[in-house]
């Protein structure tokens, strides 16, 4: 057994996750491909959304990023430009339960596809999130918020008079040959031959940090639905949560990124706002515990490699993907974490562990 192949193992053993898959590519080749989950094992990509379908549909219908959000969604109260919202400087909240009315006013979104209510509980919290008012001025600081990622796929719609889970799959993943996609709950998609589970009870537990916003009774749910409690109101189809993928799904995606199939208005970099590690739609290393490691990026362990810094994104779930743009490097590694507790936080130092384990897989200083 390889080193890499112990470390994942390892992960395992000491219960950070109870199934993972590796993919990586490397200069265009595959490099890598690992786990204890199946290839074809399906996982919840959960926030990954936000670059995999949000941002590269941003790019790929070529919204006008500087344009007012109002000029999509003439009702939203944000005053902000996609590119804030983009950027995570919109002033937004990060997070708002507004599943919380939803569950407690429709038990009967528990009783199977419900296509009517769906759209109409749909419509309910996509108003409400555009009601939402901003808690600071745009630009004053960076703050992530799925509320400006839910308002990025609303307005994918209403510019291309397109449902955002059909935009995805016809712009993105059938392109690409990718087999990700949403899974709608009102369609009562049939269950994929392998996935990785997550939780069993809706709404989920709340995330550290969360305990105390809401009062709903747990449920048993359905399995193979979306992690997300706002996503699963959305009928499973949201901006920035909903979206279902192999971890072969995610390096190819990050592949087509790396040969710049989609390119930003300006060459991926670090926003300017104040607390800001935020590239156009996705992130960047953080100064101390990068998520990604220390050596991505970096030429041995401190010089600088190239101009452009390493970008990628973390999924809720216990996913990532990474890239790194001088080396010609995407590593996607999804993980199911969240199935032994929304508190099993592991990852955070795992996954550290498993980038560099990668580099020194392909002997890259």
């Amino acid at each position: 057994m390889s080193s890499l192949d112990a470390l994942l193992q390892r992960g395992v053993d000491e219960q950070v996750y109870p199934l993972a898959r590796l993919e990586v590519f490397h200069e265009g080749r595959h490099a890598l491909s690992l786990g204890n989950a199946p290839s074809g094992c399906v996982f919840d990509l959960a926030s990954v959304t936000k670059v995999m379908s949000t941002t590269a549909l941003v790019l790929d219908t070529r919204l006008p990023v500087d344009a007012p959000l109002t000029q999509f969604l003439p009702g939203a109260a944000a005053r902000a430009t996609l590119a804030d919202l983009l950027f995570h400087r919109s002033g937004l909240p990060a997070f708002q339960p507004y599943f919380e009315h939803e569950l407690l006013a429709h038990p009967q979104l528990f009783e199977g596809p419900q296509p009517e209510l769906r759209a109409a509980v749909r419509r309910s919290v996509l108003e409400r999130v555009a009601a939402t008012p901003q808690e600071r001025a745009v630009g004053a600081q960076a703050v992530y918020s799925d509320l400006g990622f839910i308002l990025l796929g609303a307005a994918l719609e209403a510019s291309t008079g397109t449902p955002l889970d059909r935009l995805f799959t016809e712009r993105i993943a059938a392109p690409l040959g990718l087999t990700a996609g949403f899974r709608r709950l009102s369609s009562a998609p049939p269950l994929p031959p392998v996935f990785a589970p997550t939780g069993t009870t809706r709404p989920r537990e709340p995330a550290p940090g969360q305990e105390g916003m809401w009062t709903v009774p747990e449920r048993p749910t359905a399995l193979c639905q979306v992690d997300d409690d706002n996503a699963w109101c959305l009928d499973g189809v949201s901006g920035h949560a909903g979206l279902f993928g192999t971890a072969l799904d995610v390096a190819r995606f990050g592949q087509a990124i790396l040969e710049g199939r989609w390119s930003p208005p300006t060459p991926w970099g670090r926003d300017s706002t104040p607390g800001s590690t935020r590239a156009f739609g996705f992130d960047t290393p953080s100064t101390e515990g990068a998520s990604c490691g220390q050596r991505f990026g970096k030429r041995g362990s401190i010089a600088p490699r190239g101009a452009s810094p390493p970008i990628g994104h973390l999924g809720f779930t216990g996913t990532s993907l990474w890239i790194d743009l001088d080396r010609k490097l995407v590593v996607a590694f999804l993980t199911n974490r969240v199935a032994l507790g929304r508190a099993n936080i592991r990852i955070r130092a795992f996954r550290p562990q498993v980038h560099d384990a990668v580099l020194d897989a392909l002997k890259l200083e």
